[in-house]
């Protein structure tokens, strides 16, 4: 580890604020030495409860995010705040309304909050959310909220990361079963029915129930239902309780390191796609080889399916062959171009 790196990873474990930023900052322009903070940070994380908020657009996401940071502040525990907003089309950055609506915490060191564009990224989240997470952990959070951009039935990226989800709901969305049922459903650990004092709240509430006698969840916890008016403050002690109430729950029952190593998993998946496809990307097909490509496919003049085997085939033997010459071999776009228009010079004898 490079001074500057270990300097660095001291500052954002005291949790100086700029350089909080500056982390954050490099690691969603995707720079290189990001890889290298977040290797010294992440033995540091583990120690922060990720809660995930998310809900339909409107719910009232982030003054309930809001609330429930002053509630945790309350109880003398340090807070950091990813808002995952949409994405501005004119900067490609975060439309900051989430940031605006939390400016009264502005001065207290014990809140860190930060908005993030998610850059076309679906799923409710922003590709580096995940890193940031574990940013924010390191840097001491007690506590890290994570407000997801408002998601509809499948976009439920945030149960692979938070260790509890809160589900969002509001009266008068037209047909309320229609806003929880498949995905959203079945990944809240609470439900929230914000704006509770509308009218239909009640049975937004009957409706859940209903639904909860035919969902059978495998770690056997019935999702408690509480009613919120954010705006007003009302009910989020009840909130802040339940929260703890499946914290609880997961301890007793040992689930709570199952439910890391699950959501690992899925996350090292992900990391290894996302990798492999990059170096790929660069090492055996450019963008130029693409589009020559598609253009092909388009045309039927080949078929996705064989071309798609021939490029993973030529890596796999290009890597084969680094491995049988030391990693020696160099590569330049012709050669690219050649590992994987083999199968195709033999068929077409070109």
């Amino acid at each position: 580890m490079t001074t500057s790196i270990q300097s660095w990873v001291e500052r954002v474990r005291a949790g100086d604020v700029r350089a909080l930023a500056r982390a954050i900052s490099m690691i969603e322009d995707g720079r290189p030495e990001s890889t290298s903070l977040l290797k010294a940070l992440f033995p540091h994380s583990g120690r922060a409860r990720v809660i995930g908020m998310t809900g339909a657009p409107g719910a009232g996401k982030s003054t309930l995010v809001d609330q429930l940071a002053r509630e945790y502040r309350k109880q003398e525990r340090t807070v950091g705040i990813i808002a995952v907003d949409p994405t501005s089309p004119y900067s490609g950055g975060a439309i900051l309304g989430d940031r605006i609506r939390m400016q009264a915490h502005h001065a207290d060191p014990g809140i860190y909050i930060r908005s993030m564009a998610t850059r076309g990224f679906l799923g409710g989240l922003a590709r580096a959310t995940t890193d940031v997470t574990t940013v924010l952990d390191a840097s001491g959070k007690d506590l890290v909220l994570i407000e997801t951009v408002g998601v509809g039935q499948d976009e439920v990226d945030i149960v692979r990361l938070a260790d509890i989800t809160v589900v969002i709901l509001v009266p008068g969305m037209g047909d309320d079963v229609q806003t929880i049922k498949a995905g959203i459903m079945e990944i809240a650990d609470v439900f929230v029915i914000n704006k509770s004092d509308r009218e239909g709240a009640e049975r937004v509430e009957r409706e859940i129930r209903a639904m909860q006698t035919l969902a059978i969840r495998p770690d056997q916890w019935t999702p408690p239902v509480i009613k919120t008016v954010a705006t007003e403050g009302k009910g989020i002690p009840e909130l802040a309780a339940a929260v703890a109430g499946y914290e609880e729950f997961l301890e007793q029952k040992d689930l709570l390191l199952k439910k890391k190593i699950s959501n690992w998993r899925e996350r090292l998946i992900e990391m290894l796609r996302e990798t492999l496809l990059e170096r790929l990307l660069r090492e055996q097909v450019g963008e130029g080889e693409i589009a020559r490509l598609a253009a092909e496919i388009a045309e039927h003049r080949r078929d996705p399916y064989s071309l798609v085997e021939e490029i993973v085939d030529g890596f796999g033997c290009r890597e084969e062959r680094q491995i049988h010459h030391g990693d020696t071999e160099t590569t330049t776009p012709e050669s690219q171009n050649r590992a994987f228009r083999g199968p195709r010079a033999r068929r077409t004898g070109k």
